[in-house]
């Protein structure tokens, strides 16, 4: 969900004695974000690669605009910089991949991880990053896939942020956080728990609503205050539903995340439910573009049940 200028500036912040130009970035993998953010960045001039070995006809489709390379190895010994984005339940198995090309090929990019993970989860990652003798900075992504006429918002954070910050984008604001790996990711924990969290409220209460013969006075008291929200409320159940299996495990980070920082996680752990709850459902076996354009509400409720 986009947010407005309200964000506040985009921050470029001071790059460090010694500090690389990224002139190529590697995307990993290239779904319907990765590969948008690879457009951004290649709109504004910089080499983006990536592979589509082993993935899915739609992946391939998505990877539209990107240099695609024939496999890991090659995309990561061609960069300056890789990028990780991908289900929160990958981002290990993505890093130790990245990691092993690395190896094999003797590179040493930096590295971007820009998944929805929390911020001790990242800060692991990094850990075994820089066992291998890689850099991490830490990056979370607020908003929907970058447009050229979009708003959405790049956080990162760490020692070499400014590296990521300066790569000229089309349609993609940044901003660093902070100096330490975990602040970008931190910055996703709390805002995706607002985003994803009031659309599973939305869910639940909806479905409740229908199963109990009220839907409509409860869709015309909502509409008083809230009409852009019951307007586009099956397109945005629907995309949710879509996309459930994912933002499991992104609640349970936030759940994670808010013990850690001494707050009640089973709000959190409920949200998992939910969504865990809608991965069963038949919404849960469209992609979120055929989920797009679901625009009648009682027929988004009826594949919930």
């Amino acid at each position: 969900m986009s947010v407005g200028p309200a964000r506040g500036p985009s921050t470029t912040g001071e790059l460090l004695p010694g500090a690389r130009t990224v002139r190529t970035i590697a995307i990993v993998s290239p779904g319907a974000m990765g590969a948008a953010l690879g457009r951004a960045w290649a709109a504004g001039g910089t080499r983006v690669v990536a592979t589509v070995r082993g993935r899915s006809d739609r992946t391939a489709a998505l990877a539209t605009g990107l240099e695609l390379l024939p496999d890991l190895e090659e995309v990561v010994a061609a960069v300056d910089l890789v990028v990780s984005i991908c289900p929160p339940a990958a981002a290990d198995a993505v890093l130790r991949s990245v990691i092993d090309a690395a190896r094999a090929t003797g590179s040493t990019p930096l590295l971007l991880d820009a998944n929805a993970v929390s911020p001790d989860r990242v800060s692991g990652l990094a850990d075994r990053a820089a066992a291998a003798g890689l850099d991490l900075v830490d990056g979370s992504v607020s908003g929907g896939p970058p447009e050229p006429d979009g708003d959405t918002m790049l956080y990162l954070s760490g020692v070499r942020a400014a590296e990521v910050a300066r790569v000229p984008a089309l349609g993609l604001r940044r901003r660093i956080v902070g100096d330490r790996v975990g602040q970008a990711s931190a910055v996703k924990m709390c805002t995706a728990s607002v985003y994803k969290g009031t659309t599973a409220v939305w869910a639940q209460a909806l479905q409740t609503a229908e199963a109990l013969g009220v839907l409509a006075p409860v869709l015309d008291d909502l509409a008083e205050e809230l009409p852009a929200q019951v307007e586009g409320a099956a397109r945005r159940v629907a995309v949710a539903a879509a996309k459930s299996g994912r933002f499991v495990d992104e609640m349970e980070s936030i759940a994670s995340t808010q013990r850690s920082a001494g707050v009640s996680p089973e709000l959190f752990e409920g949200m998992a439910a939910v969504y865990r709850r809608l991965a069963t459902t038949p919404l849960a076996a469209l992609s979120p573009e055929e989920a797009r354009g679901l625009t009648d509400l009682r027929e988004v409720l009826s594949r919930l049940t």
